[in-house]
Order: C-alpha cells, then sequence, then structure tokens
C-alpha cells in the first residue's frame, strides 16, 4: 500500500552532466542552473542533494543514493565523452530501480532518431512537415519541394541548423546534404520548410495532460527566409544575429480555435512519442494547418527557458514548476505512488496548495 507521504516533501537527486572536457565557462554556467533549480526544488520543501556526472560510471555515481527512498530528477544530458548518450542516462536509471523525472529510455532513443519519430507522427495522423532521408548525395534526387531544410537526422537541440541549412534549388539542396553527411554522418534528412509562425507548446502531466501557454518564436526581424529558423546559435551564442534577433512572444497570439487544434495536435504528439511528466512540441503553422517539427521530451526547464516562462504565466513558481514534476514522478514510486502518474489523479494541484 502506498505511504500517506506529503509528496511535496519527496526526497530529490538532481542529477546533471558536468563533462570534464568542458570549459571553465561552461562548466560553470551548468553548476550555476543546476544550482538555481535544485535551491528552487528545495525550497518549496524538497530535501535535494545536487549530483553531478564527471565520469561515465554513473552506476557508482548513483551509489550512495536509496532506490527506495529517493526520485531523480534527470537533468542530466550525456555522459562524458560518450555523445547521444541521453537514452542511455535514463536506462542507467531504469536498471539500477530509480523512479526519475522526464521520458523513459524508449522514448529518448525515439526522440534522437528522427525518422523514426516523423515515421510514428505519420501513423498517428499529427501532421509533419514531407521528409526524405539521404544517406549520399545525389545529382538527380526527385526532391521537388523548395525552400526545404536539411539536418543531421541523429542530433538534437539545433546542431547543425544554420541559415545554410535553408535551401532554393536542386544545386544548394545537394551541395548541404554534402556538408552535413560530411560533419555528422548519415543520414541526412530533407524537409518542407515551413515558411510560418513557430510556436513551442510546453506540456506537462500524464494521463491528464495540461497546455502550459504557447510562446511564439517571433522572426519578423528577418526578411530573408533563410534566417527565419531556430538555430544553434540562436540557443547557444549570444551576440550571433539569431540569438540577438528572434524574440519571444508570449503567450502567442492565437485565437480560442487556433489554441483548441493546438492543444490537440500537441498532446497527440506528446502521446505518440511516449512523453511522461513534461515535455515540449515544436509547431510551425501554415495555411492553417499545424505542423509538428520536433518533440522534445527532456525539454530544457531553465529558468530562461521557455517551459519556465511559461509556467510562471501559467501563475507557477520556479520551485513549484520543479515540484510538479517531481511530483509527477514520485507518484509513480511504489512507496508513495498513487497508481496513474498524474498529479489530478489523487495528488494535489497548485489549487490544492
Amino acid at each position: 500500500m502506498p505511504l500517506d507521504i506529503d509528496l511535496r516533501k519527496v526526497p530529490v537527486v538532481l542529477l546533471y552532466n558536468l563533462d570534464p572536457s568542458w570549459t571553465s565557462r561552461e562548466k560553470e554556467e551548468v553548476t550555476l542552473l543546476s544550482s538555481q533549480l535544485g535551491h528552487a526544488v528545495s525550497q518549496f520543501g524538497h530535501p535535494t542533494t545536487l549530483v553531478p556526472v564527471s565520469d561515465s560510471d554513473l552506476e557508482a555515481t548513483l551509489r550512495p543514493f536509496n532506490p527506495s527512498s529517493h526520485v531523480v530528477f534527470n537533468w542530466c544530458e550525456n555522459l562524458p565523452a560518450t555523445p547521444n548518450s541521453e537514452s542511455l542516462v535514463a536506462h542507467t536509471l531504469e536498471s539500477l530501480g530509480f523512479i526519475f523525472t522526464g521520458a523513459g529510455a524508449s522514448a529518448l532513443t525515439l526522440a534522437q532518431d528522427k525518422q523514426a519519430m516523423k515515421k510514428i507522427l505519420g501513423k498517428s495522423g499529427i501532421p509533419t512537415p514531407a521528409w526524405r532521408l539521404f544517406d549520399r548525395t545525389e545529382a538527380e534526387n526527385g526532391w521537388r519541394q523548395f525552400p526545404a531544410i536539411v539536418k543531421a537526422a541523429n542530433e538534437h537541440c539545433s546542431e547543425g541548423l544554420s541559415r545554410d541549412s535553408v535551401v532554393m534549388n536542386r544545386k544548394e539542396l545537394n551541395a548541404r546534404i554534402a556538408c552535413v553527411l560530411e560533419t555528422y554522418g548519415p543520414p541526412a534528412l530533407v524537409e518542407d520548410f515551413i515558411d510560418g509562425r513557430e510556436i513551442h507548446v510546453s506540456l506537462w502531466g500524464n494521463g491528464t495532460i495540461e497546455m502550459l501557454p504557447p510562446v511564439e518564436m517571433d522572426f519578423s526581424q528577418f526578411k530573408d527566409v533563410h534566417d527565419r529558423l531556430c538555430t544553434y546559435e540562436s540557443k547557444f551564442v549570444p551576440g550571433s544575429a539569431h540569438y540577438e534577433g528572434i524574440h519571444t512572444l508570449i503567450p502567442a497570439p492565437l485565437d480560442a480555435e487556433d489554441l483548441h487544434t493546438l492543444n490537440q495536435v500537441c498532446q497527440a504528439a506528446y502521446v505518440a512519442i511516449g512523453c511522461r511528466d513534461y515535455g515540449r512540441i515544436d509547431v510551425r503553422i501554415r495555411d492553417g494547418i499545424f505542423h509538428v517539427l520536433d518533440v522534445n521530451p527532456n525539454t530544457d526547464i531553465s529558468p530562461d527557458a521557455s517551459m519556465a516562462c511559461a509556467a510562471e504565466l501559467a501563475g507557477y513558481s520556479y520551485g513549484e514548476t520543479g515540484s510538479r514534476i517531481v511530483r509527477l514522478a514520485a507518484s509513480r514510486h511504489p512507496a508513495w505512488g498513487r497508481g496513474s502518474g498524474d498529479i489530478g489523479s489523487g495528488l494535489p494541484t497548485r489549487e490544492g496548495d
């Protein structure tokens, strides 16, 4: 039988990566952001221990903690010197018996495989841009839709995306495919470039899923189609044209009908990909159709990231946001769980705080 425990007091292990190969500035920034989250969660009532992952032996790192008495806040994106290992972190947590926040290993694996994700979205009837994979450059490749965008099929966080990723004809397409294949390896993903409004939609919950206020990426300062996208620089390079020029509108100016449609599409994508506890869906609108560009199961929840901003607009402090995610995970714990993993099913909501 589950114990009668206040889920706001569940002990938390905040797991984050701290790669020894990073610069001192990068380490300081990650440590600061992790400390901010840990402090906010602890201030809201959870005893919280910050645990940096600085080597590949995650099992040894977690040895001091008992899975029966802790929930892991999984904020670890990679193991050191192990690229694209986000799903491996989750797999290790699962094998050790920890209950942890966010998506499981299978959903994180899927999210990094753009081909598999696109196929699932398509089979689920969820609109997504037309696409094709290329393992090599082909002089006559059959692609006819321009503008198009070329991505590395197995990268995330906009890795490899720049204004040069948008191509206007077959010559540019082949050149960009060759560049992606040489830099990141096969395959390259080519998509119809939806030159329309881009909305980032944060959701949370299991069973009962709630959409937080959508955030629009405002590209109005850019007149050239090549610049109307969220590049790697727009997220990680302060001072760059995209970092400075793309503004966010929150909430996104959408009427009630569009909000309803957006909610339906994003919830369907959230469920289809296997998101758990929280996630973000990136959508572009063209001719009234909401196209899902990407599904981000363990999206960034730094204080200035879109999910934290959306939650704040919805009335949640940063500590409340972190605590809600912890409680969603804790509801799956055999000692404290209430069955469905849904705060709406017996767990206190914000209105009951």
